[in-house]
């Protein structure tokens, strides 16, 4: 009896060990099939940024020969801090011609709206660092500075009226990608207004 006793504890001992290796094993998988999902939501992300030319504004630019280039030590810093952006005597020329002016590194515009200035996608505090995912897509959809309400709209010549209509997936791939870069300490200037 004794026997079948230990025998049967064995067992349950035997098949408790087995579930929680099992356990332990998909629970290995389900991460592993995260980080995987992630990186391929990065991935997806960089494909996104690169194809929807959001370094045309948002990263500062150096001369080349062959004309601006991006600035990749300052990627997605937006417009640069300390660079001044001169729109005296242009008030008449873009009010009465509805044209715009961009600054030389291509990070501020100036037009009918006043002058804006591109903004920090970096992961620093300075940039979209502390922004949750879900202000990156109010920011987007709705047009809202930060990403939250009761704040201005975004300003061209930032394209949200167009971008707003990316899949969520996408939307989240972006935001995954831009939270993957270098943090950059830049602070945008406040746009101004005619």
């Amino acid at each position: 009896m004794k026997t079948k006793s230990f025998l049967a504890l064995g067992l349950l001992a035997g098949i408790f060990w087995l579930s929680n290796c099992q356990q332990q094993s998909t629970e290995n998988l389900s991460t592993a099939e995260a980080n995987l999902s992630k990186e391929a939501q990065v991935k997806r992300g960089e494909y996104i940024v690169s194809f929807a030319m959001c370094d045309d504004c948002h990263s500062p630019k150096i001369m080349t020969p062959h004309g601006p280039q991006i600035d990749m030590s300052r990627r997605f810093s937006g417009h640069p801090a300390g660079e001044p952006f001169d729109t005296t005597g242009m008030k008449n020329i873009v009010t009465k011609n509805f044209v715009a002016v961009f600054s030389p590194g291509l990070t501020a515009a100036f037009g009918p709206w006043g002058v804006s200035y591109a903004a920090n996608l970096t992961p620093d505090d300075t940039g979209i660092g502390n922004w949750t995912e879900a202000q990156f897509m109010k920011a987007i959809r709705e047009g809202k500075s930060k990403g939250m309400d009761g704040t201005r709209p975004l300003l061209p010549p930032m394209p949200w009226e167009v971008v707003k209509n990316m899949s969520d997936e996408d939307l989240k791939a972006v935001f995954a990608y831009l939270q993957s870069v270098k943090p950059i300490k830049n602070v945008v200037p406040n746009p101004k207004t005619l």
